[in-house]
Order: C-alpha cells, then structure tokens, then sequence
C-alpha cells in the first residue's frame, strides 16, 4: 500500500473524528469508539513505518539475490562455453566443470527459496495493513452509526413500549440496536432480558437461552438477573435438555430463595417431579 495512500486515510479518519459529534452530546460509547479510532490510526502509523523500513530491507535482499542470480548466470554460460570449447582435447575436466556447474545449479535454487520466503514476508505484510485499514473502517463506520442512532434513553422506551403493546418484532430491533449502540449500559441487560422474553414467546429456546446468558454473565447484580437465571432453567427444559434446566433453577433458589422467581422455580420443579436440592 503507498504511503500517500495510507496518509490520505489516516486525514480522512482524523476528519471523520472530529466532525462527528451526536446532538445530544459525546457518550460513554462514542468516547470508547473514538479511542478505539485514535489507537488504530498510532498503530496504521507504526506499521507503516516498520513495513517501509523493513520493505527497504528486503528489497536491497532481493535486489542483491538477483544481482547474485544474474552473476550465477554469466559464470554457468561461462562454463558451458568452456566444456563445449574443451570437450575435444581435455576430457578429463568434464566432470569437474559438470560438478562446478550442478553447485551453481544448487545455488541458483537456494537463492529461489529465499526470494519465495522473501515475497511471502512482504505479502503478509501487505495483508496485515490491509487488516488494520479494514479494522479503521469498521470503526469508523460504528462510529457513524452510533453518531446517527437515537439516544439510550429514547431507544429503551421505545422497545419496552413496543414489547408491552405486543409488537414483539419492532420491539425486537429496538433492544437488538440498544445492544449494539450502547452495550456497556445499565439498560443493556434489561434489554438482553426482553430479547430472550421475545424469543422464549417465538419458541427460540436456543437463542433465548444465549440472550439470557448474556444477563446472566454481563449484569450478574442487574435486576433482571433473577428472571433471567429462571426463564433460562425454563428454556432448557423446552429444549429437552431437563438436567441442565434443572440445575439452574436449583441455583436460582440458592442463589434468591425469597423471591419471587424461587417460588416458580419450586413449582416448576415439583411439576418435573423432581426435589428442589
């Protein structure tokens, strides 16, 4: 990749970064994505440097094998020359100038091994500022989104009004897009919960198993952790997988064994026809 090309995206990204700014004001998220922008671009800039340092190196080696390959060359139609001219009266330096040239041979196959394993470093180098152009963008193009998205707030409201007027799909993209913008929230675990609510409902016990383990790993003191631990015992069950479900919902009763959900855990349990320890 030419300079003038990673250069041209470094001022791009600098640009992007500083004309983005939400209306409501800068978030937590956009801050971590911008610091996430400013590290690629010192770690595009670090690789630039040492690949065009180390793409001098290999290109003086590859320079001097060739000059070397060409040097074997000239001495190999040299010698041919001088078998062929020789051939007739000195017999006995056949073998070894066949010996001298098979050498040259010899050396002229190392030297393509180490051209091979000199154009595979830079290959993999190519491929890996190609990665971290590609890792820019990607931020970039969070960073965006995240610029035009709605405020948590208003996002999480707006799902919660959706979930409970019955618009599980709509409610769905809403909690999927909370998730996604604001991740590291308070809110983000109720809104792992509601999704697991909307697939348990559509009977995507699998998918709803792993968005309430989202609750269950992520926001362990969040509010919604109870019925999380509960609603997953459930969904295993309908999945056919009783023993696990079964141990989470002991866990539950352990773990909350005032609350509401323990009293559903021992009914469910009592139901599977099996004790609560």
């Amino acid at each position: 990749m030419k300079q003038h090309r990673v250069s041209a995206l470094l001022a791009l990204l600098s640009l992007v970064w500083v004309g983005t700014s939400p209306a409501w004001g800068v978030s937590k998220e956009m801050v971590q994505l911008q610091t996430q922008v400013q590290q690629l671009q010192e770690q595009m800039t670090a690789m630039q440097r040492s690949f065009d340092e180390r793409m001098g190196v290999m290109n003086n080696l590859v320079q001097q094998d060739a000059d070397a390959a060409n040097k074997l060359v000239a001495a190999l139609n040299a010698l041919q020359a001088s078998l062929q001219k020789q051939q007739a009266d000195a017999g006995t330096k056949t073998d070894q100038l066949s010996g001298q040239i098979q050498a040259l041979n010899d050396t002229m196959d190392e030297l393509k091994v180490r051209l091979a394993k000199v154009t595979k470093q830079l290959e993999d180098m190519q491929s890996a500022q190609q990665s971290i152009a590609a890792q820019q963008a990607t931020q970039q193009a969070q960073q965006q989104q995240l610029a035009s998205a709605p405020s948590p707030d208003v996002l999480y409201n707006n799902g919660l009004r959706d979930y409970n007027g019955g618009k599980n799909d709509l409610a769905a993209q809403e909690f999927g897009d909370y998730v996604k913008f604001y991740p590291n929230t308070d809110l983000a675990g109720n809104s792992y919960y509601y999704l697991g609510e909307i697939q348990f409902k559509q009977g995507n016990y699998q998918q709803a198993v792993q968005s309430y383990d989202q609750v269950l790993q992520n926001f362990p003191s969040g509010n919604k952790a109870a019925s999380a631990q509960l609603k997953k015992g459930f969904a295993l069950v309908e999945l056919g997988k009783q023993d696990d479900g079964v141990t989470e919902l002991r866990h539950l009763i352990q773990r909350y064994p005032h609350s509401p959900e323990a009293l559903q855990a021992r009914d469910r349990l009592r139901k599977l026809g099996v004790a609560t320890r």
